[in-house]
């Protein structure tokens, strides 16, 4: 993790108990889920999702779509919700998207989303919750 301050600060045994193995690993050591794993993908209802480390509302269901990557992909965050950063690893430069409340990785954002946008926020399934409206 980097070492910038957040809102929401866990020791990393409290994030052990709160996160799941897998969520960890993608959370907080910056990791990957598999391809097409995550039920979320495929969520098509009205709602919010948000951040399984601090449920900060991340991203609007009008701003998912069908990316084909097998990650679910919006082309916009809720203002203010997430932060950016450059990420070197893997032998390339991409950037890495984190919730701007507690710092956890999220996923990446890319330049080759639908209008009005043309970005592609790529987000690991694992580290949303959804809540329908109601």
């Amino acid at each position: 993790m980097d070492h910038a301050t957040y809102p929401v600060t866990r020791s990393d045994e409290e994030w052990r108990q709160r996160l799941t193995p897998e969520q960890y690993y993608i959370m907080r050591a910056h990791g990957t889920e598999r391809p097409g794993s995550c039920a979320l993908l495929q969520e098509k209802r009205s709602g919010t999702f948000s951040c399984v480390g601090c449920d900060t509302p991340l991203f609007a269901s009008n701003g998912k779509f069908e990316s084909g990557t097998g990650w679910p992909s919006f082309g916009a965050p809720i203002e203010g919700s997430v932060q950016t950063t450059t990420d070197r690893s893997h032998g390339m430069v991409r950037t890495e998207v984190h919730c701007a409340t507690c710092g956890s990785h999220l996923g990446h954002v890319f330049p080759d989303g639908p209008p009005p946008t043309h970005l592609r926020y790529c987000i690991n399934g694992v580290a949303l919750n959804f809540t329908p409206d109601a």
